[in-house]
């Protein structure tokens, strides 16, 4: 009974799915007919995918999560990956995925931080994206399973991120061999933990990679509005996740919203937006005040492209181009100098804190150097 249930789901998904696609695609030529796309120089197929996760984002009040995370459960749940191995992980209150392409070397790594505005997404949503980075970086990938809003609001994200670093280390990972990356809320929450990691004088990763990352859950950028007709998410959903995940937080915390953190002292960071996504502005505002910290940044923008574009890898070449240099990046950073002084930090420091009580630290500062 219990499979009939799953597969009567699962004919169901396809179903739904199938004419949203439909519609979508519909939709996507209708414009092309009427010389009124949203955003020229878009290829029909790729039209037809951002018309397609419009229809999917929810854009009205009242939200609620399970409404909220249907949807990239959905597409997520049916997607094909590129090949990858995967092994389940759970370590004492936190869990995740190892993923990696095929013959990638084992001795690097990279965290990967799933986006989904701290309310949706997992793993499985990722996994095709997470296959194709881990094909061009050369690298196993561990994909944490966060805690979400509203069950668990901040700062749960970040202390599982803080206790799935502590544990790469734990299990012998240098530093340098470490590098973190995430999409939207994910990368986001990847910079954050880079903020906590430094203020606790922890070995920092050898790199970061952002994919149009959300740093700032106050919502003051330009273009949350500018590009609201060619994006497919919306100021409501956004304005209602950040709600859910900050239950009362203070927006400008940069544990919360690392743009109005102090940046010194990070590693280098790639942070790749679109031109036509909503969060243009975060990613922009904050790679000018990482350099004036003093931060290596390879900022990029897509001409054209929306949120998280690099999720379109088979339809959209510029995001396979996206994927690829991210992966190049990610290879560039794994073992110069910087990393090579992290490793010697990582060996005097993983013998003095465990990471089983990391996470119960997250939030001390030290103000000592």
């Amino acid at each position: 009974m219990a499979r009939y249930q799953r597969y009567k789901q699962t004919a169901a998904a396809y179903w739904t799915l199938n004419r949203m696609v439909m519609r979508a695609g519909a939709l996507a030529v209708s414009r092309r007919i009427r010389h009124n796309p949203r955003q020229p120089g878009w290829s029909l197929g790729y039209a037809g995918v951002v018309e397609f996760m419009r229809m999917g984002t929810p854009n009205r009040a009242p939200f609620v999560a399970r409404q909220i995370r249907d949807p990239l459960d959905q597409v997520g749940a049916l997607g094909r990956a590129t090949p990858v191995v995967r092994k389940a992980i759970q370590v004492d209150g936190w869990r995740g995925e190892w993923l990696s392409a095929p013959r990638v070397r084992a001795d690097r790594v990279l965290l990967y931080l799933h986006g989904g505005g701290y309310v949706s997404g997992s793993p499985l949503t990722h996994r095709a994206l997470m296959g194709h980075l881990s094909r061009h970086a050369n690298a196993r990938v561990l994909a944490l399973d966060y805690r979400l809003a509203p069950e668990h609001v901040f700062p749960a994200a970040l202390e599982d991120a803080w206790a799935a670093y502590w544990w790469l280390l734990g299990e012998g990972y240098g530093a340098d061999r470490i590098v973190l990356a995430g999409d939207s809320a994910g990368g986001g929450l990847a910079l954050a933990l880079l903020l906590a990691l430094r203020d606790a004088h922890v070995p920092l990763p050898a790199s970061a990679i952002c994919f149009s990352p959300w740093v700032d859950l106050a919502l003051t950028g330009a273009s949350l509005h500018k590009n609201e007709a060619t994006d497919y998410i919306n100021p409501e959903i956004l304005h209602a996740t950040a709600q859910m995940y900050l239950d009362g937080h203070d927006p400008r915390d940069p544990l919360v919203s690392p743009l109005y953190g102090d940046l010194h002292g990070l590693p280098p960071l790639l942070i790749q937006v679109g031109s036509a996504e909503l969060l243009h502005d975060d990613g922009r505002r904050f790679a000018q005040r990482a350099r004036r910290a003093g931060v290596d940044v390879q900022f990029e923008v897509a001409a054209g492209m929306v949120h998280v574009w690099q999720f379109m890898y088979w339809i959209e070449p510029k995001a396979r181009q996206a994927v690829q240099r991210a992966g190049r990046f990610a290879r560039r950073h794994w073992g110069e100098e910087y990393g090579k002084q992290q490793t010697r930090q990582t060996g005097q420091q993983t013998g003095q804190l465990a990471w089983r009580g990391a996470a119960r630290r997250l939030l001390h500062r030290p103000t000592g150097g």
